[in-house]
Order: C-alpha cells, then sequence, then structure tokens
C-alpha cells in the first residue's frame, strides 16, 4: 500500500512515433506537484523500430511476445538507473487503440517489471476507462491540470502534444480539482508526428524532419488538405481519440508526391487539423504550450502560430520539459491510481463518470 504524502515516482513513456523510452521522476502526492527529478532516454534502434512497426495492429490475442519482451526489457535497462524510487508508472507500447469496439492493447507485462526492478509498477492505465465505455485517451490531462497549477496559471490555458498523434488539453485552472465539471476538455487532434516519420524513413532513410526543414521547402497540395479535412472526425464532439494509423487515406493520397511537397502536405494536415480542434473549446485558451517531438518542428510551429487565435509556446516557456512530459504524467498517474484516485473523467475520454484505472503489480 502506498503511504500517503509526497513520494518520489517514476514514470515511463514509449510513444507512438516509436522512437524510445522516456523516463522522468516527479514527486507528488497525487494531487499536486511537489518538484522534478532526474530524466533519461533510451532510443530503439532501427531493427528494434522495425520489430515493433511490424507489430502495429495486434491485440493481446495476437503473438506478441517478441514485441513485449523488447518494450520490457528497455523499460527494465532504463528504470533501473534510478535511485530513491518509491513507485513505478509503465505505460508499455501501444499496438492498437480501437475504442469504439472497446478494446486498446498497451503491450508489455507490468508485473515483471516490478519483479526485476523491486518496486511497485502501476500499468495498463487505459483499459479500464475503454471497457467502461470511455475512450482510454488522452489521459495525461489529469496532469496537466496540475501543471497548470504548478505553473500559476490563472486563466484557461492549453497543452498541445505533438507526438505521434496530436492531442490537446484545455485547462481551466480555477477549479480545485480536475474530475469536477469544466476543469477539463480533451482529445486527439489528428495525425501528428507518425506520418512524417514513416514517410522520411521510407523515402529517405531518416528518423523524422529535422527543424522541417524539408516541409519547408516544399508546397502542399491544396486539394489533398481539402479531402483531409472533410474526414468527420473533425466534427465529432469531444472527448475523442484516435489509432495511430487512423488517417492512413492520407499517407496514400501523398504517395504521388516530391518528397518536399509530401512532407509539407503532412505536416501543414498535423497543423491545420490542431486549428480545426479549437472551436471545441470552451473559451480560447490564453496560450498553448506545445511538447513533445512536433514542437522542435520550426515550419510546424510556424503554421501553427498562424493559423491559431492565441499564443504558441513550447513548453519550455513554462519553465517544463517537453521532452519528458508524458513521461512524468504517468508517475504522477501511478500514484493516483495507487491512492485509489481517478485518473480520467467524462471531459478527458467521455467516461460516464470519473474512474480510475490501471494495474499495480508488487515485487
Amino acid at each position: 500500500m502506498l503511504k500517503p504524502g509526497v513520494v518520489t515516482a517514476l514514470g515511463t513513456m514509449s510513444g507512438t512515433s516509436l522512437d524510445g523510452v522516456d523516463a522522468a521522476i516527479v514527486q507528488t502526492d497525487g494531487y499536486r506537484i511537489h518538484g522534478f527529478g532526474p530524466t533519461a532516454y533510451r532510443a530503439y534502434t532501427a531493427d528494434e523500430q522495425a520489430l515493433l512497426r511490424a507489430h502495429l495492429g495486434r491485440w493481446q490475442s495476437d503473438d506478441v511476445a517478441g514485441a513485449a519482451r523488447l518494450v520490457e526489457d528497455a523499460h527494465i535497462a532504463l528504470m533501473g538507473g534510478f535511485d530513491g524510487v518509491e513507485i513505478a508508472g509503465f505505460h508499455g507500447q501501444t499496438l492498437a487503440h480501437d475504442p469504439d469496439q472497446r478494446r486498446t492493447h498497451q503491450c508489455g507485462d507490468g508485473a515483471r517489471l516490478a519483479a526485476a526492478l523491486d518496486v511497485p509498477v502501476v500499468w495498463d492505465f487505459r483499459s479500464a476507462d475503454v471497457a467502461a465505455g470511455g475512450q482510454g485517451a488522452p489521459l495525461a490531462p489529469f496532469y496537466h491540470f496540475a501543471l497548470a497549477k504548478w505553473i500559476g496559471a490563472t486563466r484557461p490555458i492549453a497543452f498541445l502534444n505533438l507526438g505521434g498523434v496530436g492531442n490537446l488539453t484545455w485547462v481551466d485552472p480555477s477549479f480545485d480539482t480536475p474530475e469536477a465539471d469544466g476543469a477539463l476538455i480533451a482529445f486527439d487532434t489528428g495525425p501528428a508526428n507518425a506520418p512524417v516519420n514513416d514517410l522520411m524513413r521510407a523515402r529517405l532513410g531518416m528518423a523524422f524532419d529535422a527543424d522541417g526543414a524539408l516541409a519547408a521547402q516544399g508546397r502542399a497540395d491544396a486539394g489533398i488538405l481539402a479531402d483531409f479535412m472533410t474526414n468527420p472526425y473533425f466534427d465529432r464532439v469531444p472527448p475523442k481519440s484516435l489509432d495511430r494509423d487512423a488517417f492512413a487515406a492520407l499517407v496514400s493520397a501523398v504517395a504521388p508526391l516530391a518528397d518536399a511537397d509530401a512532407v509539407a502536405t503532412l505536416t501543414r494536415a498535423a497543423a491545420r487539423a490542431v486549428a480545426r480542434a479549437m472551436p471545441h473549446c470552451p473559451e480560447p485558451p490564453a496560450a498553448i504550450y506545445v511538447t513533445g517531438g512536433g514542437r522542435h518542428n520550426a515550419t510546424m510551429m510556424a503554421w501553427l502560430a498562424d493559423m491559431l487565435n492565441c499564443s504558441v509556446f513550447p513548453v519550455e516557456k513554462a519553465g517544463l520539459d517537453g521532452d519528458m512530459l508524458e513521461a512524468q504524467a504517468f508517475a504522477f498517474l501511478a500514484v493516483r491510481v495507487a491512492l485509489g484516485l481517478s485518473s480520467s473523467a467524462p471531459g478527458t475520454t467521455g467516461i460516464g463518470a470519473p474512474t480510475g484505472g490501471g494495474t499495480v503489480s508488487n515485487p
């Protein structure tokens, strides 16, 4: 049983961009942030990325033992380098996500991590929410609420995570708790880095479009973008979430384009999806703080600034670590789950009532 009060929690994240594993320490009581600790990163090799990519779309009933073993071993190696950890949050690797059919799959066995690391591990964060009719994503919003308090926000702000998929959290920090009706609205905006990264790898053997340099040289295809924006997903009222490959038609559409034009089209599609998402917010945020790898894409950030009617900053502007925000979120959520607190709410995943999720495995 986790002791009440401030504890040292370690969180990890292996995102849909498949680049590697982030790990970060947060000091928290499950309600507020009390401090941050060390961070670390373990990149996946090209062969490891290929193995994980080959397992995308597979479910628990499929043969995923190889991918699960890889994910577990990578996490154990990284997490074993931290001292003083009292509890850990292990997200696992999302291979498939279909909340409409009430199923989601994050591979990796937290019980094996708990035994190897000799600390309690909280894992399988999304399944309970999905089984109860929620979207199971995004799960970082409760942490975003705590961050808004930490940075002293007094007006509504938004956190935009540009990972493989984009997701937005609108936060009203005037509320006392994240469960309160109106405190949070969160949802996936559309594709973000995943289509760009996949195209760069397939065509040029590069992991991503560094600084958005190739996108800046290209011309986005107006017809493809217009067709992309007719997708009914954009008009759905949030909460709502996406699988990594939900917009496969967009990737197919850019296949005939030259490299720079294809990357420009995919990058602009991600930015336009965010702009289309903003009317779903109860009121315009005072600022949008961008986290995830997309904030390093200068072209993406410039297009967002042009399209949105509020200030757009990387989260470092608020003194936060944009590379580690999601890992920190699962440290924070691990403590909440262990204390029996909720980790999602109607405004974040569409669940009927504030709900806790996750499995706690002890050493």
